[in-house]
């Protein structure tokens, strides 16, 4: 997975450093910004959407904890960086991800990189299982989740024309006109999606009934959908598919 993080220090040659650092040793890291002042990462933090801030403690009048004080409603890992050790009760109280001290270690800032990368990971689940459950619970799921490399993006199922095979992977086409490619195969999403709306016609092809058309009788059935696409209907499948759509 990747990681989107910010890093906050008061001088510039650490900032450069730990890039050079995560890009060297951490390639799941993305450094998405930096600032030397708290202000100026505050309005950053809040524009561009870092899951993981790296911060220097002592920064020049002010401190990272006064920054993480204004960032109450943000939710976000942190891993302190300091010169200073005496700061690491302080810094555990503030429930640090990890607590690192200048000079940086490569093998230190990969251990917590990597506990970032789990803990980042196991959120990202709970929140799809949370969303999945909510779904559940209601009378008919009306959207589905689809982890993306930056994002969980959550798609009306109603929105989802058709689903279309790519060896292991599946690529949506939504009603909006938007491609979405999944490293899930066919499959996985056909088992997922409402089985009353969505059948097989192929073994490349998941269509939700709702977009089809017309059936067209040449090579022994094709389905025109409404925005126009035909999709094969397999020999296999053929009779199956004109019980559900007569």
């Amino acid at each position: 997975m990747s990681i989107r993080s910010f890093i906050v220090d008061d001088e510039n040659h650490n900032i450069e450093n730990l890039s050079y650092l995560l890009k060297t040793h951490c390639p799941e890291i993305e450094v998405v910004g930096a600032s030397m002042q708290v202000k100026d990462a505050i309005i950053s933090i809040q524009t561009l959407h870092p899951e993981l801030l790296f911060l220097d403690i002592r920064l020049n009048q002010e401190s990272g904890f006064n920054l993480l004080q204004q960032l109450t409603d943000y939710e976000i890992e942190v891993i302190f960086i300091t010169a200073y050790d005496e700061y690491g009760v302080q810094a555990i109280k503030y429930a640090a991800l990890d607590y690192l001290l200048k000079p940086l270690d490569s093998t230190e800032l990969i251990l917590a990189v990597q506990k970032a990368i789990r803990k980042l990971s196991y959120k990202k689940q709970n929140e799809q299982l949370r969303f999945l459950i909510q779904e559940l619970s209601s009378s008919k799921v009306k959207k589905i989740a689809l982890p993306m490399q930056q994002e969980i993006r959550y798609v009306e199922i109603d929105a989802i024309i058709r689903c279309e095979a790519s060896n292991n992977y599946t690529q949506f086409f939504l009603s909006n006109g938007e491609k979405i490619l999944m490293a899930k195969t066919l499959k996985e999403y056909a088992d997922m999606l409402p089985p009353a709306d969505f059948f097989r016609t192929h073994q490349s092809h998941l269509v939700n009934r709702h977009y089809i058309k017309s059936w067209l009788k040449e090579d022994g059935g094709i389905l025109l959908l409404t925005d126009g696409t035909t999709i094969p209907v397999s020999r296999m499948n053929r009779e199956r598919v004109k019980k559900q759509l007569f």
